[in-house]
């Protein structure tokens, strides 16, 4: 099988539905010729010209509302939003609006639009350009939340978040967009709601989101030559969150380590791991434990930012504690 990267994976998901489908347009900040900062966009504003890939102002919360009027109506926009940090611009437009509107108008309405943004750390972009959302409009019942972990997910979320009538936010992390991965030629789409089991183990239950799915993956290798067994997961999406594949694996494993870039209080973890402790309790030989960002700015010095995000060494580090059986709690 061929192997391209994230960014290649995006853009042809996005090219191959607007093929398919003519109410499917693009718009954002430099989309068009520059193919956004990150060049994930190239090429598509000469196949499909510049009234299905639209430039707009540096006004976020301008063009955020355009496009939930543009779903409201009939078109499904994809949103690029430049940083993901750039979100809390258009929380009333995402959260207010379009999370909002089919409730509200007694499903009589639909707005199905996506939102693709960005996160992650360890790229030396400091405090407002380096955070990582996710957990804020997860919070938010009416928007669904997809976090892709490599090129062959990337493509599949992104066609599926396309083809959905509820809005959807997209995070793709930053540092991955030039990570290759396999990725079939044929047509392919991910459910949402739908965790893959990277590896499989009977030990312990390493949970990883984005970029983290990587970290519990080199964690797990660090653990095998310990003779430590440990399943990784990737739950795709945090929103609708596959709570049964979690499951079937704690009870398995009997313990369970949580990872995700952002900052641990009140985020992905937390609620993940919350879930756990209360449906497999029993099951469970030790307290699901967490891991997240530190809760501080991100640092723009290097020293200092590299240890704000968790590592494979670290969560290796706390998977032998739990099977050792010493108890120990989120840092």
């Amino acid at each position: 099988m061929r192997e391209i990267t994230l960014s290649q994976a995006v853009n042809e998901a996005i090219a191959e539905e607007m093929r398919r489908d003519p109410t499917v347009f693009l718009m954002g900040e430099d989309v068009a010729e520059a193919g956004t900062p990150f060049k994930v966009l190239s090429g598509l504003v000469e196949e499909f010209g510049t009234e299905r890939v639209l430039d707009t102002p540096i006004s976020e919360p301008g063009f955020v509302g355009m496009a939930v009027g543009a779903a409201m109506t009939g078109a499904r926009p994809i949103v690029d939003l430049m940083f993901g940090d750039f979100i809390y611009l258009v929380m009333d437009q995402l959260c207010n609006q379009a999370a909002k509107q089919h409730y509200m108008s007694g499903g009589k309405l639909t707005v199905p639009m996506v939102l693709r943004t960005n996160m992650g750390a360890t790229r030396r972009s400091a405090a407002q350009h380096s955070q990582s959302l996710q957990a804020i409009v997860a919070h938010i019942p009416g928007l669904k939340v997809a976090m892709p972990s490599s090129a062959y997910e990337a493509k599949g979320l992104m066609k599926t978040a396309i083809r959905d009538n509820n809005p959807v936010v997209i995070f793709e992390d930053k540092l991955m967009y030039q990570d290759k991965a396999p990725v079939p030629e044929e047509e392919y789409l991910i459910p949402f709601g739908q965790a893959h089991i990277k590896r499989e183990g009977s030990d312990i239950t390493l949970i990883g989101t984005s970029s983290m799915v990587q970290v519990a993956e080199k964690a797990a290798e660090m653990l095998a030559a310990e003779g430590i067994s440990a399943e990784v997961i990737d739950p795709r999406t945090i929103v609708p969150l596959d709570e049964a594949t979690l499951l079937d694996s704690v009870k398995k494993t009997s313990r369970a380590i949580v990872i995700d870039e952002g900052h641990q209080s009140y985020g992905v973890t937390a609620e993940i791991a919350s879930r756990l402790n209360e449906k497999a309790f029993y099951h469970l030989d030790a307290p699901v434990l967490r891991m997240g960002a530190m809760d501080v700015p991100v640092p723009f010095s290097p020293a200092l930012e590299d240890i704000t995000v968790p590592t494979p060494e670290g969560v290796a580090a706390n998977a032998r504690k739990l099977c050792a059986g010493e108890m120990i709690h989120a840092a």
